[in-house]
């Protein structure tokens, strides 16, 4: 990441945008760790992992294949103290497979379908061994992200994972991050969480005549407010009877459990910011482009619209570009004036 300004551990910001600031840890204050699927490579996970280091994260479970898991970068990645790596392996494979929730029915409706249905099912699969894994590591909390995401501990009394989450009364089991979707102004763009500085911010963090009175503006075309998810992601309490609830919540198989949705503080996902993301998600899916495969292989309007394009790259990147760019200022969570 650029060089963040920092100020007594709080977050601070200048005149060319929004930057992050550094913390000071908080002794004796509760453990959180990070789960993460990811095929990334060192350039997107090593900036992610030392931010996440900065404002109390202490350690990280990462599930790897593709480049994440050639020999090259998880030596790197497994240098860092506080960093596991687990490769997905056939024991791993065989392992999962005799997982209780094949036997469940919520997440039934994702199973055996391709490409993003597929990710989401490994992703709830690994979450639910990333519970064992935190609690033998003496964790309190656990939270799943993926790598273009960024938590940002907005409310704490310094830019603190570790002190937001201490705060948090001991009868809450979860904790509710809404998003904000990243609005690209460039189609230049090479190291994301240092050069894009503007955020879409969640509805749950707007005044509502605001959200609905520029929804048409906001959404530019597009079929919903954000172009991926707009149900946050969630920190869970490790506790007994823990188990995934999809990617982006948990819950318990011996109760319902007490939640609550932060104020201030949020999960900033940078979505699309390169036209490589776009390409590498179509690409690594190998569905063809009509209206019956792509429904077949992703979840979301805006991705199934992308991927029924196989246009020249330099029209495709256009047409995404166009999409994905926001230029309202009004309701972005940051901006540069």
């Amino acid at each position: 990441m650029a060089d963040p300004l920092h100020k007594s551990g709080k977050v601070v910001s200048d005149d060319q945008g929004f930057r992050l600031g550094l913390l000071v840890i908080v002794e004796g204050s509760d453990e959180l760790c990070i789960t993460t699927s990811t095929s990334a490579g060192l350039e997107q996970t090593l900036p992610w992992i030392f931010f996440h280091k900065v404002i109390g994260v202490t350690t990280f479970f990462l599930f790897v294949e593709g480049k994440a898991a050639t020999p090259n970068v998880a030596k790197v990645l497994q240098s860092i103290p506080g960093v596991k790596i687990v490769y997905r392996t056939r024991e791993l494979e065989e392992q999962q497979a005799r997982s209780r929730i094949w036997n469940e029915t919520w997440l039934a409706s994702f199973f055996y379908k391709p490409c993003n249905y597929e990710l989401f099912v490994k992703q709830s699969l690994n979450m639910e061994m990333a519970i064992v894994m935190a609690r033998e590591a003496g964790m309190d909390w656990i939270i799943h992200l993926d790598t273009d995401e960024l938590i940002h501990p907005a409310g704490a009394n310094e830019y603190s994972m570790r002190q937001l989450l201490a705060d948090v009364p001991r009868n809450v089991d979860m904790v509710i991050f809404p998003n904000y979707e990243s609005s690209v102004e460039r189609d230049d763009i090479k190291e994301p969480f240092s050069e894009v500085s503007m955020f879409k911010k969640n509805y749950d963090h707007l005044p509502k005549d605001t959200y609905f009175g520029n929804y048409k503006e906001a959404t530019r075309g597009n079929p919903n407010y954000f172009l991926t998810y707009g149900n946050g992601k969630s920190a869970a309490r490790i506790q007994d009877h823990l188990r995934p609830n999809g990617a982006h919540r948990w819950h318990n198989y011996m109760k319902t459990p007490n939640e609550i949705k932060l104020d201030e503080a949020a999960v900033l996902h940078y979505t699309y910011p390169k036209f490589s993301d776009l390409t590498s998600r179509r690409d690594r899916c190998g569905c063809k482009p009509t209206k019956e495969d792509v429904k077949r292989c992703f979840m979301l309007e805006f991705d199934r619209s992308n991927n029924k394009n196989r246009c020249r790259s330099g029209d495709l990147s256009q047409a995404s570009l166009q999409r994905v760019s926001q230029k309202s200022r009004i309701l972005m969570g940051f901006g540069r004036d």
